[in-house]
């Protein structure tokens, strides 16, 4: 599948997803309490991954998905998307490259009450573009169909239960077909059922899509499904860090 959208220029499409080099990340920098959550993180990402990342609370999960989700910036350190370096562009730059590369799934869905499912999924381009045009909601339509919602389209979130509120949210991120979704604790809203349907909706745009997951998650049972477990401790990878383990889990 080729993927094209904005920002995409030097990207090189043979290279990992997400690639990062010695990553730091420090807070109030310069000040007596300056304090380094993330120390020297070399990870990549590779296309069509599935992989869980797993640490316990204050293990520096949050900030690691928030750096490879453009909302923060490394202190120092490397981090190349697709190929292309990114950690030195500038606001716009940073926005353009999320959009264009990258979905996301939340714990808490986020959706905007006033707006219909439709509407909810096609976020994405209202963002972009300003507008939702008949090809974004033609597309909004495809995904809805996709994960089971096809009749709920013109439903508020109110009219939705928490696991259709969830599939809402996954088909917004795929929208703009992002090669790699980061998804925070996608499951952990949920009950039972509806997280099993939930993680299987995303395994199965994985299969089928070639779509990159990157799943942080405290439940074991999500982990063990996933190709790859990449294991945070104390701001460093305990384990899944090496550039083979990315590989590997990409051939199997």
């Amino acid at each position: 599948m080729t993927r094209t959208a904005a920002g995409d220029a030097g990207i090189d499409p043979d290279a990992p997803i997400v690639a990062l080099r010695g990553v730091r990340k420090s807070y109030d920098i310069g000040t007596p309490i300056e304090t380094e959550v993330l120390h020297g993180i070399d990870l990549e990402i590779g296309r069509g991954e599935f992989a869980a990342m797993i640490g316990p609370s204050g293990s520096g999960k949050s900030t690691l998905l928030n750096l490879i989700g453009l909302l923060e910036r490394p202190t120092a350190g490397e981090y190349r998307l697709r190929g292309r370096r990114i950690d030195a562009l500038d606001d716009d730059g940073l926005t353009a490259a999320r959009l264009g590369t990258l979905g996301f799934v939340f714990q808490f869905h986020h959706l905007v009450p006033a707006f219909d499912a439709l509407e909810n999924v096609a976020m994405p381009a209202l963002i972009r573009t300003g507008r939702i045009d008949a090809a974004a909601r033609a597309r909004a339509q495809a995904l809805l169909d996709a994960v089971g919602l096809a009749g709920a389209a013109r439903r508020k979130p109110s009219q939705l239960s928490g696991g259709m509120q969830q599939r809402v949210a996954i088909a917004r991120a795929l929208m703009h077909d992002p090669p790699l979704v980061l998804a925070d604790e996608p499951t952990g809203n949920l009950d039972t059922a509806s997280a099993q349907q939930a993680f299987e909706l995303m395994r199965r745009f994985n299969r089928e899509s070639g779509t990159a997951f990157l799943i942080v998650t405290h439940d074991p049972r999500i982990a063990d499904r996933c190709d790859r477990v990449i294991e945070m401790l104390d701001g460093r990878l305990a384990s899944g860090s090496a550039v083979a383990d990315a590989q590997s889990s990409v051939q199997r």
